[in-house]
């Protein structure tokens, strides 16, 4: 399996010489939870930047919808599935990362497990950016509106014998039990990964490992 430097090795020339249909050249980064697509994503930024090339990750997290919204709609057990996101907010989001000069954009607070408004800001010159997350590439109504705002899609494509084995560390990691780490890997993280592999868009670039 290749590695995560290397995955972002491969996709280097890919990126600068993609062409842009506006200001800004958009990249959509997209795979299935536990694929490696943050450290992927930080690790393409950075050999951007180093080949002079200003750019910037966005995740796509920032438009979890807070976890009184999914208690509502009965939802926090699946929080991370396609209908626990704002997927509007997120369309209008990347519709003006292409050409607004300043933009603004939420995060998610992992240790809090709240999104923040307006706490992630890309620059005006800011010329290239690595958008992240599970359904950037997913075929159903209002996500598949975002495939014609990439100026290059890429896809992660990871077994998912490997993704549980990660998913499980990484619970395993927040303190969970081992049987309740994989009870939450399996029950809700493997679910989502298979609904993203059910219903995904074409890409220009996919990376198997």
């Amino acid at each position: 399996m290749s590695t995560a430097e290397d995955r972002a090795e491969a996709l280097l020339g890919p990126v600068l010489a993609a062409p842009r249909a506006g200001r800004r050249r958009l990249v959509a980064l997209a795979g299935p939870p536990a694929s490696g697509k943050s450290t992927v994503a930080e690790l393409l930024v950075a050999r951007l930047n180093a080949a002079g090339c200003s750019a910037a990750v966005v995740p796509m997290d920032g438009f979890h919808l807070d976890n009184r919204i999914l208690e509502r709609r009965d939802l926090l057990a699946r929080k991370g599935c396609p209908e626990s996101f704002d997927h509007g907010g997120l369309l209008r989001l990347v519709r003006a990362l292409s050409d607004s000069p300043q933009v603004f954009y939420p995060i998610f607070d992992r240790a809090r497990d709240i999104a923040i408004a307006g706490a992630g800001e890309v620059a005006a010159d800011c010329d290239t950016l690595v958008v992240e997350g599970n359904y950037l590439l997913y075929d159903a109504p209002g996500w598949r509106d975002l495939q014609p705002c990439w100026d290059v899609s890429i896809r992660l494509d990871v077994p998912e014998a490997v993704l549980h084995r990660r998913l499980v560390d990484r619970w395993l990691g927040h303190g969970l039990s081992p049987d309740a780490a994989r009870a939450r890997a399996e029950g809700n993280d493997l679910r989502n990964a298979r609904l993203v592999a059910a219903a995904a868009l074409p890409a220009d670039v996919t990376l198997s490992g």
